[in-house]
């Protein structure tokens, strides 16, 4: 068992390294006893830390490492899931800034916003599916801060598993309108097709990475809440972002959603 005052420095040093736009290295290699489950106590003395020090709150959750190729690729087994507050969401319409982030990356994600509690026993698709008011094309960037980008599955979530930025498009879609599975993914980078996919890339399904997360909060006490907005995992791999980069995410039967980055 790792000793309270040690989670709380974890978490503040990484809280410190986000807000100094600094690398720190991977904390597993200090304290190998560091599990999964302290990994999330860790998130949640982080997020903590952020509501309290930037006067935000919690507007809802993200899934991360959903594919089988982004686990190997990061080295990790299992997905991940973190935290979004509301100073995280961007405007579409404003080109984005880079400068307090380390080394932005940039997804194609699939967003659910709630319209009920998830709370179990056992929460499944089908749960997941009713409770959802609807969905909306989405991008997440992400950051981590750690070194190099180099983690292991405890690191990544005791650093809020690389939260940084989303941004929602203003179009809205019943679960139903679109194939869930089968809904075609292009993402392009400065006009140029960067990855496609379908909607079923993320775990056979979106509501199925969903399900898991609402299942591995209740264990711990938690659970998704009516008006929270939640990153369903990304349909493909991320793409670096630099100055004056544009980004488009198009799925069949829904909107496109284009971002900017300041030049």
């Amino acid at each position: 068992m790792m000793k309270t005052d040690t989670l709380d420095q974890i978490a503040y040093e990484l809280y410190k390294a986000e807000r100094d736009v600094s690398e720190v290295t991977k904390f597993v290699d200090q304290y190998p006893e560091l599990t999964v489950e302290t990994a999330y106590d860790i998130q949640d003395k982080l997020i903590e830390l952020k509501r309290m020090h930037e006067q935000t709150t919690i507007s809802g959750l993200k899934l991360g490492l959903t594919s089988k190729a982004k686990q190997q690729m990061m080295g990790v087994h299992e997905p991940s899931y973190g935290v979004l507050l509301a100073n995280m969401a961007l405007n579409p319409q404003l080109p984005i800034s880079l400068k307090s982030l380390i080394h932005p990356k940039i997804e194609p994600e699939i967003a659910f916003v709630f319209k009920e509690d998830l709370r179990g026993p056992i929460v499944t698709v089908a749960q997941v599916l009713k409770a959802t008011d609807y969905i909306a094309p989405a991008m997440e960037i992400i950051d981590s801060r750690y070194l190099n980008f180099n983690f292991t599955l405890p690191d990544v979530i005791a650093d809020n598993s690389s939260s940084s930025r989303y941004i929602l498009g203003s179009q809205k879609y019943a679960v139903n309108e679109v194939d869930l599975v089968n809904m075609g993914c292009i993402f392009t980078h400065n006009d140029e097709i960067f990855a496609t996919s379908t909607a079923g890339s993320v775990m056979g399904h979106p509501a199925r990475a969903i399900a898991w997360m609402a299942n591995k909060l209740i264990a711990r006490g938690q659970h998704i809440r009516a008006g929270d907005i939640v990153l369903s995992g990304a349909l493909t791999g991320a793409a670096t972002m630099h100055a004056g980069d544009s980004f488009t995410v198009s799925f069949d039967g829904m909107e496109s959603l284009t971002v900017e980055v300041e030049r």
